[in-house]
């Protein structure tokens, strides 16, 4: 299961290398100026000065003049006394300013380099991305993960506790406003196959979703909004998978306040449908799964025998023992209806 991930971590290291060498090309052609262009000219100005040296030992004259530190002895001549002064400052300054922020960047990628991240992405296709690392940013990544799904993160804010769970997951995180020019694009949204807005602004949740169908027309849109007006009106207007939190939260948090057997609630079509716990008793026993949802218009999705053995999504044909666990899916109407067979018997 970790050969893909591996290997698409083995490619983005080659191309983010490449991306570092042409970051970083006027360095290195400094550097070769220095040492071949100068060592060249070094043996030229040391033959004509008297005290000819192979043009290899100039090399490698010159390269240790980048250091200011000569290996052989030069002649009192001006124009090589000047070349052995202006080589050091310029190599110095090669070599700090350039070789060792390069070293930095590639071997700190982890470090919020935006090119690691834009090259890591570049090397996705049909992932998704998902913009704020909050609660609910981090639960849509869990919930991914599961699914072996690739994704992108992109979060304004470095010091969100959940930063360091998803690095360590292997997910490419980019800190960054995603409102930013070239956020996206970094996030490589035209191979996307959806995107997922769950910061905790609601307009910059909008932004990002007109953004992104700009850059890529027809991407899947899934919206977090607070203002339950604005979500009816978005997925209309805007044809985007949009949802409250706060409305999906609500009819949970009044089913398990009335009876702690529902686990969760949602509507359908208007309907008001749970999923709840129960346990098996008196003339339920011995009945079919497929008896229970003809009788009593309930769905059986998991099974708990009273053995331990678990049975997800139960054949037809197979029937309760006293003291079994079901979590069965219904309206509310058709649980309350089975609740009340199991309570009388």
């Amino acid at each position: 299961m970790d050969f893909l991930p591996r290997r698409r971590t083995l490619h983005a290291q080659s191309l983010y290398l490449w991306t570092l060498l042409k970051r970083f090309r006027f360095t290195f052609l400094l550097l070769l100026v220095l040492v071949f262009g100068g060592g060249t000219l070094l043996h030229i100005l040391l033959a004509r000065a008297g005290k000819p040296v192979g043009l290899g030992r100039s090399f490698v004259t010159a390269y240790f003049l980048l250091f200011a530190q000569p290996i052989i002895d030069l002649p009192d001549n001006g124009p090589v006394e000047i070349l052995a002064v202006l080589i050091p400052p310029l190599g110095i300054t090669a070599v700090a300013e350039g070789l060792v922020r390069f070293a930095y960047l590639f071997f700190a990628r982890e470090r919020n380099d935006k090119e690691w991240f834009s090259v890591l992405a570049q090397t996705m296709n049909d992932h998704v991305i998902i913009c704020g690392a909050g609660r609910v940013g981090f639960r849509v990544f869990e919930q991914l993960q599961k699914l072996a799904v690739p994704m992108v993160v992109i979060e304004r804010d470095e010091t969100k506790p959940f930063l360091s769970e998803i690095r360590a997951a292997g997910v490419a995180v980019l800190v960054e406003d995603v409102r930013a020019a070239g956020a996206l694009a970094r996030a490589n949204i035209k191979k996307a196959r959806s995107i997922v807005c769950a910061t905790d602004d609601d307009l910059a949740n909008l932004n990002v979703a007109l953004d992104a169908r700009k850059l890529k027309a027809g991407i899947r849109v899934v919206m977090r909004l607070f203002d339950d007006d604005l979500v009816e009106k978005t997925r209309v207007s805007f044809e985007a998978q949009a949802f409250s939190t706060s409305a999906l939260a609500a009819p949970a948090l009044a089913m398990a306040a009335l009876d702690p057997s529902i686990k969760n609630s949602f509507e359908v079509g208007g309907r008001l449908m749970v999923v709840a716990e129960l346990t098996m008793q008196g003339l339920i026993c011995g009945k079919s799964v497929a008896q229970l949802r003809d009788d009593s218009g309930v769905l059986v999705i998991h099974l708990v025998r009273k053995s331990g053995e678990t049975i997800f999504d139960p054949a037809g044909q197979c029937c309760f023992d006293p003291g079994d666990v079901v979590t069965v899916q219904a309206t509310l109407k058709a649980y309350q209806g089975l609740r009340e067979k199991l309570i009388a018997a």
